[in-house]
Parts: structure tokens; C-alpha cells; sequence
């Protein structure tokens, strides 16, 4: 299979994870362009970021027109994770790849039996913008250590400590992947990475079409549903990556 074909199908998959889950692109980008496409883990991370904001702000768009983003809480969340994403992205860079892409799977896998755990009643009430930030700086530093945009944290925070519905999470969650992801970009502006754009155009390309069809779905989906489809997407790939690393 080309490496055209393998990029549009790729990015088909992570489109709708975006569009239609509110998160998973990173996540699931990242592998895709190293074990799918030959990018060296440097590469991939930022194509991925490249790749997931455009996507994300796709997605963004249409779950807006629906009112489906709270965009008081999410960009407290995401601004108050600006800081300590850049903080911990330092750390991260003196740390083996490896003790990084194990923290990455026990991390996902946690997000994900977080969200498959019986739930309370969904409220929509006012949120603390206290408590939000507090969220948001706690994602922002997890998301800096591990070099992902975040959705696949920012929902189950979204869902469970800022007790937003389902479908306003993953609405809500796309503004916050897309401050977070532009934070990252700029920060790497000056690092001379190379990126093969005969490969990462077409990618995004996919990945902003599977995004509409993924915001179609999530319409036609209920909202626990939904969460149980994200939480199984991440065990999925948590035990991919740690296959990967102790074999």
C-alpha cells in the first residue's frame, strides 16, 4: 500500500475520532505517521500538531453552529494549561523516549476506565472558573510532557470534573485541542523540522473530511454510547503502544 493511501486512510480514521469523539487525534496520529508512514517520533509530533489543528478547527466550527461549545470554560481550560505545557515539554525533552511513550499509555489507559466507570446525572450548571482553570493547568502539563494536543484527556475533565454533557464536551474539547495545539506549533517554529508535505497534506486533507462525517455521527449516537466508544478507541491504542515498547 502507497504511502498516499495509507495517509488518506489514516487520516480518514483520525478525522472522525476528532469530528465525531471530540479527542483522539494526537493520540492516534502520532502512531500512524511513525509505524504507518516511516516518521522519526520528532517528525511525527509536529505533523501531528499540524494535522490536528486544522482538523480540530474543522470540527470546531460545526459543533459551534450546533451550540455545542462552552467557550468560557474552554478557553479558561486552555489558557491556564499554556503555561505549564511549555514547563513540562522541557522536562520532557531530558527523559528516554520510552519511560515518555509508557507515561503516554498508563495515561490514556487511566482517561479511558475513567470514562467507562458508571457516571452520575450530567449536569449543564455553571462552572467555577477557579475549578476550570485548575483543570485546564493540570491538562496542560500532562499534555506538555507527552507532546499530544490533549482531547483524549480533555473530555473525561470535561465530563467529570467540570460536569459538562457529553456532546458540550467534545465541542468544548475541540477549542481547547486547538489553542493547545497552536501553543505547541509555536514553540516549535525555530526547530527546523522537516516535514514531508506530500504525505502530511493529503493526511489533512482526509482528516478535515472524515471530521465532518465524524460531527454527522455524533448526532446519531447517544451521548453514553459515545463516551464508551472514546474510552474503548484509547485502551485500544494504550495497549498497542505498550505492546510495542516491552516487546
Amino acid at each position: 500500500m502507497t504511502a498516499l493511501i495509507l495517509a488518506l486512510v489514516a487520516g480518514a480514521v483520525i478525522g472522525l475520532a476528532l469530528g465525531g469523539l471530540g479527542g483522539g487525534g494526537s493520540v492516534l496520529a502520532v502512531p500512524a505517521l511513525i509505524y504507518l508512514l516511516g516518521f522519526t517520533p520528532a517528525e511525527a509530533t509536529t505533523a501531528s500538531l499540524v494535522i490536528v489543528t486544522l482538523t480540530s478547527v474543522t470540527a470546531l466550527v460545526g459543533h459551534a453552529r450546533d451550540g455545542n461549545v462552552a467557550w468560557r470554560t474552554g478557553l479558561l481550560f486552555a489558557a491556564a494549561g499554556i503555561v505549564p505545557a511549555m514547563l513540562a515539554g522541557a522536562a520532557a525533552g531530558h527523559l528516554p523516549q520510552t519511560v515518555l511513550t509508557v507515561a503516554f499509555a498508563v495515561v490514556a489507559a487511566l482517561a479511558a476506565l475513567r470514562m467507562l466507570r458508571p457516571a452520575g446525572t450530567e449536569t449543564s450548571g455553571r462552572v467555577s472558573p477557579g475549578k476550570a482553570g485548575a483543570a485546564g493547568a493540570g491538562l496542560g502539563a500532562v499534555t506538555g510532557f507527552l507532546g499530544v494536543g490533549g482531547g483524549f484527556l480533555a473530555v473525561p475533565a470535561l465530563v467529570s470534573v467540570l460536569s459538562l454533557p457529553m456532546r458540550r464536551a467534545v465541542g468544548t474539547s475541540l477549542l481547547v485541542i486547538t489553542v493547545n495545539s497552536l501553543a505547541a506549533l509555536a514553540a516549535r517554529a525555530g526547530a527546523g523540522t522537516h516535514l514531508d508535505w506530500a504525505v502530511v497534506a493529503p493526511f489533512t486533507a482526509a482528516a478535515v473530511l472524515g471530521a465532518w462525517d465524524g460531527k454527522r455521527l455524533s448526532k446519531k449516537i447517544k451521548g453514553k454510547a459515545l463516551q464508551r466508544l472514546f474510552a474503548y478507541v484509547l485502551l485500544a491504542v494504550a495497549a498497542f503502544m505498550l505492546t510495542d515498547v516491552l516487546t
